[in-house]
């Protein structure tokens, strides 16, 4: 029998892992049962992701870019855009899409961007926007990924790996199988995931290249953990994200502990 990954916290608190099915339906909790919006989760995880982005430039006038779908991850990663230029970040966006095509809660972001003047670029301006960064945020495809990636989600992917100096992954690696850890087609090689409310079972196989792994608090209540009939405890005492180690029964460890 194979034994099953563990996570654990720097003060070695134990962090249940999650299939993408066991999220989905944590986000079903979350959001019919308890109330939060997709919105609410979606401006943490983006706050999340812009503070883990700003101690990485380490206060560098440095351009970011934000390389983002058009479902709830790609949403978080223009929510981050949008806090970074906050910041005085110089931030540039590239979609995976065209614009109008946008839905929902991404949508919104998007335009919140475009009032205070960010305009996504064309995909033909990613190969220099992408070499010219400091840092690349990769929010174009969340734990729904289905096959592998397409088109011009995998241009960008491709793109990514060839030109960024640094690399950011929001939730997991672009093109990785949250579940199995599958890498179908190509995938982002991150130096930093920061996964979201829970880390994702695929995390421990080999295809996972992590690098670091960092967990964010998206405000999802333990109890509505324990509603997937798992063992857990609030892992945030010390803040909102945090560092995470994986022992998958072998002492494999995020790849910079070894």
């Amino acid at each position: 029998m194979t034994k099953q990954a563990i996570f654990t916290t720097e003060m070695g608190t134990i962090v249940p892992a999650v299939t993408a099915e066991q999220m989905l339906e944590l986000d079903r909790i979350a959001t019919e049962e308890f109330g939060l919006t997709l919105l609410q989760m979606m401006e943490n995880a983006g706050r999340n992701l812009a503070e883990l982005s700003l101690e990485m430039l380490n206060g560098a006038k440095a351009s970011v870019v934000v390389l983002a779908g058009g479902g709830g991850n790609g949403g978080g990663g223009l929510c981050a855009a949008r806090h970074l230029h906050n910041h005085g970040v110089r931030v540039k966006v590239i979609l995976d899409r065209a614009p109008g095509s946008l839905k929902g809660a991404a949508q919104m972001q998007l335009h919140i961007l475009n009032k205070a003047g960010i305009q996504a670029l064309a995909l033909k301006q990613a190969p220099n926007a992408i070499q010219n960064a400091r840092l690349v945020l990769d929010a174009l495809i969340g734990y729904g990924l289905k096959g592998s990636p397409r088109q011009q989600t995998a241009e960008l992917i491709l793109l990514c790996n060839r030109y960024a100096k640094s690399i950011v992954s929001l939730d997991l690696p672009s093109g990785l199988n949250a579940s199995s850890g599958a890498a179908l087609g190509p995938v982002v090689r991150p130096e930093r995931t920061l996964t979201l409310a829970l880390p994702k079972t695929g995390f421990s196989k080999p295809d996972a290249d992590l690098s670091e792994l960092y967990l964010a608090d998206i405000g999802i209540p333990p109890e509505a953990v324990r509603q997937l009939g798992l063992p857990y405890d609030s892992p945030f005492e010390c803040g909102y994200q945090l560092r995470l180690s994986c022992n998958s029964g072998a002492t494999r460890r995020c790849r910079d502990e070894l």
